[in-house]
């Protein structure tokens, strides 16, 4: 799946969806562009099809997003028009301190476009010729967000969370791990006979899990007692625990001690450097006992949000330590 291009919504999500599908026996399920989530509102489907800038003078492509799907800005409108390079350069992103790597940018909620591209190939641009760019994108207001959802019932109705993202494109620790990983847990989840019930939902970070909130909400607020936001699990750096937001629910005391005893080295982070899902699940007026065991968390590795979150730094190895740390925590739950 690493070079399927994800984003929110669109073609890429369904095709990652479809081959999960295959493993492990999730229920794809679409909720509609326009549609309001508390004070959210679902985008536009976007779907890219290419994406490319070529030098006018030299005729060949300087970016091209076959060559990455990081090269084009998440949700970009499309363009095809020719430019200077003082003009283009406002719309490409780069980063000088990590000359080598691609930047991940998106701009899902406002028009916008962009491409990305190394610091070093961006000082190898001819200033003086001109551009043309071209973006063979669409957004589709009748579209839908799809998501992939997997309850596996227990003896009992009271329900454990469990949730990850798909809609980060050509990344590997955040975020083809999470999947991976809770794919993992799920092929073990269904070989057993569970006290507990659960809800295994793969979902585009943010506005996902603020959609699903708002379609279960009462149905997690009366069952759910426990659960992880699994995300960042693919490396072998280090171990962390970004607790809930009151740090003292069953799963904060559950992932503490398993860490404890398998991984005494962990970081334990305040919620105050919260960043992912767990904003959502822990909000005020929602307070659901999430909270998520990483390896090298969000934002707090080098290669994050770059094109060198790669093979380089995720490895068998990683997943399979995060595997079976997560199988210790539900055998703790059950």
């Amino acid at each position: 799946l690493y070079r399927v291009p994800r984003s929110l919504t669109g073609q890429g999500v369904v095709k990652t969806l479809e081959y999960i599908q295959q493993i492990i026996p999730i229920q794809i399920k679409k909720v509609k562009s326009g549609t309001k989530v508390f004070d959210w509102v679902i985008p536009p489907e976007w779907n890219i099809n290419d994406a490319y800038v070529i030098d006018l003078e030299s005729g060949k492509k300087i970016i091209d997003l076959k060559n990455h799907n990081l090269h084009i800005v998440g949700y970009s409108k499309p363009m095809n028009t020719e430019m200077s390079f003082d003009k283009l350069k406002n719309n490409l992103h780069y980063i000088k301190d990590q000359p080598d790597a691609i930047p991940f940018i998106t701009s899902y909620y406002s028009e916008n476009w962009g491409f990305c591209l190394t610091y070093n190939n961006f000082k190898k641009l001819n200033k003086a010729a001109k551009y043309k760019v071209v973006i063979d994108s669409n957004f589709n207001k009748n579209g839908h967000l799809t998501y992939g959802e997997c309850i596996i019932q227990g003896k009992v109705k009271k329900e454990i969370l469990l949730s990850t993202y798909i809609c980060h494109s050509q990344m590997l620790n955040n975020e083809l791990s999470g999947p991976a990983v809770l794919t993992g847990i799920t092929d073990q989840i269904i070989k057993k006979k569970n006290y507990y019930t659960y809800r295994i939902i793969f979902i585009p970070e943010t506005i996902g899990s603020v959609m699903y909130i708002n379609k279960n909400f009462k149905i997690l607020k009366k069952n759910v007692i426990g659960g992880y936001n699994i995300t960042c699990v693919g490396d072998e750096r280090s171990w962390g625990l970004v607790p809930s937001r009151y740090g003292n629910n069953i799963s904060d005391q559950i992932a503490e001690h398993i860490l404890s005893i398998y991984q005494p080295n962990f970081i334990k982070y305040s919620w105050l450097v919260r960043g992912s899902d767990e904003r959502q699940y822990c909000s005020p007026g929602v307070d659901l006992p999430i909270s998520s065991i990483t390896r090298s968390k969000h934002g707090a590795y080098k290669e994050y949000h770059t094109s060198l979150d790669n093979f380089d730094l995720v490895t068998e190895n990683g997943l399979k330590e995060s595997l079976d740390i997560y199988l210790k925590c539900i055998e703790v739950f059950e």
